[in-house]
């Protein structure tokens, strides 16, 4: 099957929990292997690879008058599967563990087979599902292109989930990091953990990593399954949300270090306190991209798997009143190394000065506590008499971490070996993932509206000065000779100066890029009005990405990012990356950066973005566009483009 330049791949990793679980006679929900792969191959909104069901053309009336005059009807779903298993697309995918394969899909032409690369590395091609999404904000369609993973032999509830599971989750992502985006589907008692722990686990992320499950499973008639798994879908599939690893539930997109369960009968079972959504899904999908965590490494991604010894896992121990000295003393027993110590309110605790012993000793003897609050909004302060002598023995303020973020946070600390209980204080009290918040400083007032007029004036100064043929100093600026503005008085508003700075910016940041203007483009980076608006606005030019560094062009759909490595700006590239650039993203001909800067033979711009964890990806590979280019290059004896392709990840022996 022809892979479009608008397709996403999206590997969805399927674990355990309701989503997939049938009823059984004396058991209640338990899970039941590849149920939920042959349910949703068999709904026309999860699986229509010919697109021609009758739910693909139910988005218009004609486009239903024209189906139902066709003749066709949708067909038997047993019948629609043995006639396409001829033509079924596979995928690649990878796993730690030996991958079970559906038993339906023997009559494959090929028969999928799992087969060991290593001692921790085996892999599969398994058939795939086409998913086809009208995009946000007017993009048109969008074909998600899915791929099951029902490796997990046997499926968990997530009550069963351990750390271990944490990083053969984070390992399954590594793997398959060629995929666009991950999906993971999860009970919900544990989600909280999960979703903390893979924020910290996957380090220097690049892609959009989602986890989401739900209350009453897709086997029922009324379910929240269907909602939450085509939520998470659309935005993994359409959106890219770096660094942080995100939890979706009832419309609503988490930071997956910042929520707690809040409810065991509600569909709206998550809650997020102490921070905003990320996405709130209704009529439009809206994008609090102000919120959006920005990548600021230039690092590859990798997942850290080594984990805590039995040991190093630490442990909660929550206050209560009358609690006495000897519990807590045996808690903090010997071979424990970290607590999350859950205090009243804003971290107070009995201020008995024998318990305040016993928390001192073991912080001298390298024990890590760390306070958090017992309530769900708040944060831990000194304010009073009790919590600023219990920080005062050596405890470790928590902010307003969650008690999941804090344990999770705890434990992928002492993990690591090269770090010193000190060093782990610190970093407990330094934002690592946006999981904690820190005290802001005052605000300032708001510019008046002629200081935003005059950012206005810099950005048409900037657009003039670079679009013009030859410099003229004499019109590169609108002041008068006697320093004052020479433009007639504007009278807008604070909010609409705001939109037009907003606007232009797109404009300025490549123009600046395709001329390789520093100044310029530093201009734009440092300005923080596109970021001030773009929740309010959710212009087109701010989708996918957050943040004006991956602002799209409206007709190429090209980021900055993409121009620079074209052109072969590498200072340009330098800095795009360092302000949050995304090397994973895809122009509308479906090409990565990576591969315009192979293409041109760039190969210094090759070798930062390979640095920063570029991959080739998308028509780069499926459309053959690599493949042509090191045919061609091998035939003309070319053996510098050959050695940076090489450099690229192409490989020249296929």
């Amino acid at each position: 099957m022809m892979h479009t330049a608008n397709e996403s791949r999206v590997l969805v990793i399927y674990c355990g929990g309701t989503i997939g679980m049938l009823k059984s006679d004396k058991q209640g929900y338990i899970p039941e292997p590849f149920y939920l792969t042959e349910t949703l191959r068999a709904q026309s909104r999860f699986h229509d690879p010919h697109e021609d069901s009758l739910f693909s053309h139910s988005s218009t009336v004609q486009g239903f008058r024209n189906w139902s005059k066709s003749g066709s009807a949708t067909p038997i779903q047993s019948q629609a599967l043995q006639a396409e298993l001829p033509s079924m697309h596979t995928l690649l995918v990878r796993s730690p563990r030996p991958i079970t394969l559906p038993p339906g899909f023997s009559g494959l032409p090929s028969s999928p087979s799992c087969r060991k690369i290593s001692d921790d590395c085996y892999e599969a091609s398994l058939p795939s599902m086409v998913t086809l999404l009208e995009m946000a904000q007017g993009y048109g369609t969008q074909s998600l292109r899915l791929i099951m993973d029902t490796q997990w032999n046997p499926l968990l509830d997530s009550s069963n989930l351990e750390p271990s599971d944490w990083v053969r989750l984070a390992t399954e992502i590594e793997l398959n990091y060629t995929f666009d985006a991950f999906v993971i589907l999860h009970g919900t008692d544990t989600m909280a953990y999960t979703s903390s722990a893979l924020s910290f686990l996957l380090e220097d992320l690049g892609k959009t990593v989602i986890l989401t499950g739900a209350q009453i499973p897709l086997s029922q008639l009324r379910n929240d399954a269907v909602d939450n798994l085509l939520g998470a879908l659309c935005i993994a599939g359409q959106f890219i949300i770096p660094v942080e690893c995100c939890l979706f539930f009832n419309h609503t997109l988490y930071r997956g270090n910042r929520v707690s369960k809040s409810s065991s009968y509600d569909f709206q079972a998550f809650d997020s306190p102490n921070f905003p959504p990320l996405v709130n899904v209704g009529i439009d999908i809206v994008v609090n991209w102000n919120e959006a965590l920005r990548q600021r490494s230039t690092r590859k991604f990798r997942a850290h798997k080594s984990t805590s010894n039995a040991h190093q896992i630490p442990a909660t121990l929550r206050l209560f009143p009358g609690i006495t000295v000897p519990a807590v003393r045996a808690f903090l027993a010997p071979p424990i190394q970290g607590v999350v110590l859950e205090t009243f309110g804003s971290g107070n605790s009995p201020n008995r000065r024998e318990l305040l012993d016993v928390l001192h000793e073991a912080c001298l003897r390298g024990v890590v506590i760390v306070a958090i609050s017992q309530c769900a909004k708040g944060s831990v302060s000194d304010a009073y008499e009790t919590g600023r002598a219990l920080l005062e023995t050596g405890v470790v303020p928590g902010g307003d971490m969650t008690p999941e973020c804090a344990l999770t946070k705890l434990g992928y600390l002492l993990s690591k070996p090269e770090l010193s209980p000190e060093q782990i204080g610190a970093l407990v009290r330094t934002p690592l993932r946006g999981e904690l918040t820190l005290s802001a400083p005052p605000l300032e007032s708001q510019a008046p509206v002629d200081d935003r007029l005059e950012n206005v004036q810099d950005v048409l100064s900037h657009i003039i000065r670079i679009s013009s043929s030859r410099a003229n100093p004499s019109t590169s600026t609108a002041c008068s000779e006697n320093g004052t503005t020479a433009v007639a008085p504007w009278t807008w508003t604070n909010a609409e100066t705001l939109n037009a700075e907003s606007a232009l910016l797109p404009l300025l940041i490549h123009l600046a890029t395709a001329r390789n203007d520093l100044e310029a483009l530093l201009w734009c980076i440092n300005s923080t009005v596109y970021e001030d608006v773009s929740q309010g606005t959710e212009s087109a030019s701010a989708a996918r990405a957050a943040g004006i560094v991956n602002c799209l062009d409206a007709a190429s759909a090209r980021s900055p990012l993409h121009v620079a490595a074209l052109n072969g700006s590498f200072e340009a590239v330098v800095l795009l990356l360092g302000a949050g650039a995304s090397v994973h993203m895809r122009d509308s001909l479906d090409h990565t950066a990576l591969y315009y800067a192979a293409r041109q033979g760039h190969e210094v711009i090759v070798d930062k973005l390979v640095e920063a964890g570029a991959l080739l990806g998308g028509s780069d590979i499926t459309g053959g566009f690599v493949s042509l280019a090191v045919t061609k290059s091998s035939s003309q004896s070319a053996q510098s483009s050959l050695h940076t392709w090489v450099k690229a990840g192409a490989n020249i022996d296929s």
